[in-house]
């Protein structure tokens, strides 16, 4: 790809999985990728024991909000990651899609988001080394 790819990771509310995997990969891309998340049916807040665990790691997303999911968003990206969202996320002709089959870490403690937490970032560097090594 000659410009960055463009990547939107969407769960239902926006609040654990795709927030964590949208910090992960902004800060592993490093410029590389454009990251955005969002939620079929966003939260409130994001959950403290994302927050607290993904603090763990040396990444602040404390400030970060659940987004509502729209078509601009999903029409904007060139790779849509769903964890979770089911038939609330639009699909695009020409759009490459994945799905990311992951426990939800809502109400569970951050002993128990550690684990989801790390198997994103492994997915998150699989991807990354895909989108950014060259044909």
């Amino acid at each position: 790809m000659t410009q960055a790819p463009h990547v939107l990771f969407v769960c239902t509310h926006n609040a654990g999985r795709s927030q964590m995997a949208a910090a992960l990969l902004d800060h592993q891309a490093a410029g590389r990728v454009h990251v955005t998340s969002a939620g079929s049916q966003p939260a409130d807040q994001l959950n403290p024991a994302v927050v607290a665990a993904m603090a763990e790691i040396g990444l602040d997303i404390s400030d970060e909000f659940p987004k509502p999911l729209t078509t601009g968003k999903v029409q904007a990206a060139d790779v849509v990651i769903t964890m979770g969202c089911g038939d609330a996320c639009p699909i695009y002709p020409g759009k490459r899609y994945e799905d990311w089959d992951l426990p939800d870490p809502a109400g569970l403690p951050v002993e128990q988001v550690r684990p989801i937490r790390d198997a994103i970032a492994t997915r998150v560097q699989a991807l990354l080394s895909e989108l950014t090594t060259p044909a």
